[in-house]
């Protein structure tokens, strides 16, 4: 079957209009509107993630001209980092409110991260890595 030449967005479907590092976070600017507790959307980050980020850097996002920022967790509630977002990628997400904001939660996992996790401890503290 050939790909359709013209086809309909789906509504859940929303392009970031900017991507920011600002005071030590990642942010991610989508278009202002309401985005409902419990509602799927479809996240593309359609920016460029900027050189100056880290990676270890928290993952944000603001809608519109405003200021709040709701952090975007993994499916665990983890707060997602910069290394586990990509350029040009979709991300589906399900929004969480609570009494005084929310945050968007990724339905599945971000893309290949980087485990900086030890094997094991011991007491003592990890060798430096060598050059």
């Amino acid at each position: 079957m050939a790909c359709k030449p013209v086809c309909k967005l789906c509504d859940k479907l929303v392009l970031s209009q900017a991507v920011t590092f600002t005071g030590g976070n990642l942010v991610i600017n989508l278009p202002a509107g309401s985005y409902g507790n419990g509602c799927k959307y479809c996240i593309v980050v359609a920016q460029a993630i900027p050189a100056a980020t880290t990676i270890n850097a928290p993952v944000v996002i603001t809608i519109g001209t405003g200021t709040e920022q709701y952090p975007l967790t993994k499916s665990n509630c983890a707060q997602v980092t910069a290394c586990g977002i990509r350029t040009r990628t979709r991300y589906a997400v399900c929004v969480s409110t609570n009494a005084t904001g929310g945050s968007f939660r990724l339905l599945g996992k971000p893309c290949c991260a980087p485990n900086n996790s030890l094997n094991a401890i011991d007491g003592t503290a990890p060798a430096a890595p060598t050059t």
